[in-house]
């Protein structure tokens, strides 16, 4: 590393001195003429040391850009103007004396606050002067040197440069250390040191502070779909907008946040630190700020990518006094801000901790249950409205943890899906759903087919076609004994591979139903193209069959929309005769819900299977008397 000063940019030097002759003495020592002859000096003296050609003139020149102050308060001042301009000065040389008023040592303990890293001089007549004391008043010990008057002009110009050698040394390997590589900003050490020192002293003065937590949502997909390269441009096309976005913002009126207020915590995550805010407000309209500099289109290469941020924000005192904690409240804040979809801000609140609890807990414990064998499946009979008959049972995952007990089906699921366990989990709901129907098929049990979920990220695995093939044959079950359900919105996500991936399926051999039908609004037009053999009216319209007009409509139009395309339906969430009569009148196909029966373990839905076949000779009245299974009016189908 090169640690010689340039020779093209001035050395710029601070001097405070109360008495005008020094300060006309300190000009004339930085001072151009003077510099060039005590170079050629020093030149012609190595040269007759080292027998070495003299170098060329402006090779070893180093010039100096000096500012003169006469009192402490002055020389103070202009330590701040210089660190606010973001063009601090390296060196300071200060005189000890300076009455009237304010003396170095108080200078340099003003300075050091305004300027951790500044060298600092304390020039002295005075042997009664003891450099520990002032050292250990202002620290570090290492930044504050001594210079006795008088002084020979080329003392000061040497000891000038070689502070600003150290300085500049210093400050690379603290911008390594602290700073972002990438981006510029300062990295997550260095931005927590800010945090940590900003709340210190906001708790000092009564002072608020806001934290933003910043997440560029769906940052992965860029690196997955254009390569890290066009991920690392796009990080510091943002990093420059956040900049732009938050520099010269008011806070209160009060503070106007700078660049170092802005930190990169790694990957795609950011967070801006607000100052002395005296309004919840303003923190809301620096993210107001932040999502609509960062959700203008970016250019990459050919490519024109839509970012969208989501960020939390968490306010000390009351969201946390240190800056730990209140990093991760503000990160709470930016998890639920994603619930609300992209682009969105949130406060932290408290009772995010408990559902983050929560949650964390059942992540853990998640992630070993296909391992511990916690996982079952319970199957929800569907029957034929027309004649009563099973038309089929649908496999529904359940998770009974030793300590926790039975996990809400939706809890976990939610979980499954953003960790990525749901396609081990699903392979294996898949896998036991298919050696049921095998063994309920060798007992000659009338189950009509098995469902079973497919989730959306499951889905969209190029090879999910094949593992399906796959586990029909090493179960060796035929492939009509089994349906697969995939959601609407899933199919919507992706229709030209949903198409695909629905027709390799279909050549695989099973049945194929779109679930929750009614709530993406497809077109008669895409189902046409799409190779599926039923559609699940959703149980929210169901649900409301008695009371709303529109439900009714809604429900009804499905059922009439799978007889044109020549498909089957099926009603879900059925819980009253009214709802079933009204199902029947529109000749809707099959249904499943608690008027009939509650998803039953393995053991149960067996016993009902044995029911179903000594049951056969009934009629379709009597049949769905006796299957009926009275259920709690509260309860919901899993």
């Amino acid at each position: 590393m090169n640690l010689k000063p340039n020779t093209e940019t001035p050395l710029r030097v601070l001097v405070a001195d109360d008495e005008a002759a020094i300060r006309e003495a300190y000009r004339q020592v930085f001072g151009e003429a003077d510099l060039r002859a005590d170079l050629d000096a020093i030149q012609d003296l190595r040269a007759r040391l080292f027998n070495k050609t003299k170098a060329g003139g402006g090779a070893q020149r180093r010039t100096f850009e000096a500012m003169i102050c006469s009192s402490a308060v002055e020389v103070v001042a202009a330590v701040g103007e210089a660190v606010a301009a973001g063009n601090p000065y390296p060196v300071v040389f200060l005189d000890m004396r300076m009455p009237p008023g304010e003396d170095g040592a108080w200078a340099a303990s003003r300075i050091r606050e305004l300027d951790p890293d500044v060298e600092i001089v304390i020039c002295t007549a005075y042997s009664d002067v003891d450099p520990a004391n002032i050292g250990g008043h202002v620290p570090p010990q290492d930044k504050i040197s001594f210079l006795q008057k008088p002084f020979h002009p080329h003392e000061v110009r040497q000891m000038a440069v070689a502070l600003y050698s150290k300085w500049r040394a210093e400050r690379h390997i603290a911008r390594l250390a602290y700073f972002d590589s990438l981006t510029g900003l300062p990295n997550r050490e260095h931005s927590m040191s800010r945090l940590d020192n900003v709340l210190q002293r906001g708790a000092a003065d009564g002072k608020t502070t806001a934290l933003l937590y910043i997440d560029l949502d769906n940052f992965k997909r860029i690196n997955d779909t254009l390569g890290h390269s066009a991920g690392d441009e796009l990080l510091k096309q943002c990093s420059a907008r956040l900049r732009e976005a938050l520099e010269g913002l008011a806070s209160g009126g009060a503070h106007r946040l700078g660049a170092g207020d802005l930190g990169r915590l790694g990957g795609d995550e950011f967070i801006a630190i607000l100052p002395e805010i005296t309004m919840r407000d303003t923190a809301s309209a620096a993210a107001d700020a932040v999502i609509i500099a960062l959700q203008q289109p970016v250019r990459l290469g050919h490519h024109e990518i839509v970012v969208t941020p989501s960020v939390g924000i968490a306010i000390s005192p009351d969201d946390g006094t240190d800056a730990a904690t209140l990093l991760h409240n503000s990160d709470l804040a930016m998890y639920f801000s994603k619930r609300r979809g992209h682009g969105a801000w949130a406060f932290y609140d408290a009772s995010m901790s408990d559902g983050a609890l929560r949650r964390l807990t059942l992540e853990g414990k998640l992630r070993g249950a296909l391992e511990r064998q916690e996982f079952s499946l319970h199957y929800q009979p569907q029957f034929e409205l027309a004649s009563g008959a099973l038309s089929g049972l649908e496999a529904l995952l359940r998770w009974t943890h030793p300590e926790l007990g039975a996990v809400p089906v939706l809890e976990f699921i939610e979980i499954a899906e953003d960790t990525g366990l749901i396609v081990p989990i699903g392979e294996w709901v898949l896998r036991s759903a298919c050696a049921q129907a095998r063994q309920w098929r060798d007992q000659g049990l009338p189950f009509g087919h098995i469902s079973v979920n497919v989730s959306g990220t499951q889905f969209l695995q190029r090879d999910f076609p094949d593992l399906v093939a796959r586990v029909l044959k090493e179960t060796s079950l035929e492939p009509k004994w089994i349906e697969l359900e995939i959601t609407e919105t899933v199919v919507m996500r992706d229709e030209a591979w949903a198409e695909k991936a629905l027709a390799s399926l279909r050549a695989v051999g099973v049945s194929l139903a779109i679930d929750d039908f009614g709530i993406g609004y497809s077109s008669l037009g895409r189902l046409r193209h799409l190779a599926v053999d039923r559609l699940k009216v959703d149980r929210s319209f169901v649900s409301n069959l008695e009371s709303e007009v529109r439900d009714r409509s809604i429900a009804s139009a499905i059922i009439k929309m799978s007889r044109t395309l020549g498909i089957g339906v099926v009603a879900e969430g059925v819980e009253t005769f009214n709802q079933m009569l009204y199902l029947q009148e529109q000749e809707c196909e099959s249904a499943q819900g608690y008027l009939f029966s509650r998803p039953l373990p393995t053991a149960d839905a067996e016993v009902l299977l044995r029911r179903v076949a000594a049951n056969v000779d009934l009629s379709r009245t009597e049949k769905l008397r006796r299957l009926a299974v009275e259920t709690p009016a509260e309860a919901t189908k899993g």
